[in-house]
């Protein structure tokens, strides 16, 4: 798992005020949730960046004056109009205890549906995944091989050794759908047959 370093220092005082003045000077106000007691930081809205506009899972070492910390990102907001960052949850990570991260599909090989005109339906990006910090893959990778046209891949077919789906089992990931080209074809050569 990718893992980026990121230094924060602890808030004195928290409310709007404080909180709107960290946002002018380019920090993002944050919070370190998961271990004895919560912790209010303030951290760098360049330094989130690179973890945020991604869809890669990262792990983060916080460092919060000299402390270190292992993290996820549980949840940030952004302002509506500007989509600038206004405040993060920070996940703290221990190696016994299951965490439940987003993590992104990767579709592999070539479907023969779609080689023979067929039209390519991804209905999910991503899937919630539950496992120990160390268990967590980088990607779930879904193979296209067998998908011909009228098939689909379901979530209860991916295999997670060390780990847990907690989506729906019936739910879609991807599919080959008839397009209008081939359906098209396929009526006239329908036609053409009589």
């Amino acid at each position: 798992m990718k893992s980026i370093a990121i230094s924060g220092s602890v808030r004195q005082n928290v409310g709007k005020r404080d909180a709107r003045e960290l946002r002018y000077e380019g920090n993002v106000p944050a919070v370190l949730y998961g271990g004895k007691e919560q912790t209010h930081l303030a951290v760098s809205a360049a330094d989130l960046k690179p973890i945020l506009y991604t869809s890669e899972v990262t792990f983060i070492e916080l460092d919060v004056n000299g402390k270190k910390t292992r993290a996820i990102i549980q949840e940030a907001q952004f302002h509506p109009l500007t989509d600038q960052i206004t405040h993060v949850d920070f996940l703290e990570l221990f190696d016994d205890k299951e965490v439940t991260v987003n993590i992104p599909i990767k579709l592999v090989g070539v479907s023969p549906g779609v080689k023979m005109g067929g039209k390519l339906v991804q209905k999910l990006r991503n899937l919630r995944v539950k496992a120990l910090p160390n268990n967590l893959p980088q990607e779930i990778e879904v193979p296209m091989e067998g998908l011909d046209v009228g098939k689909s891949y379901r979530v209860s077919q991916v295999e997670l050794t060390d780990g847990k789906v907690l989506n729906n089992a019936d739910d879609t990931i991807v599919s080959v759908t008839m397009s209008r080209a081939l359906r098209q074809a396929e009526q006239e050569a329908a036609k053409a047959a009589k």
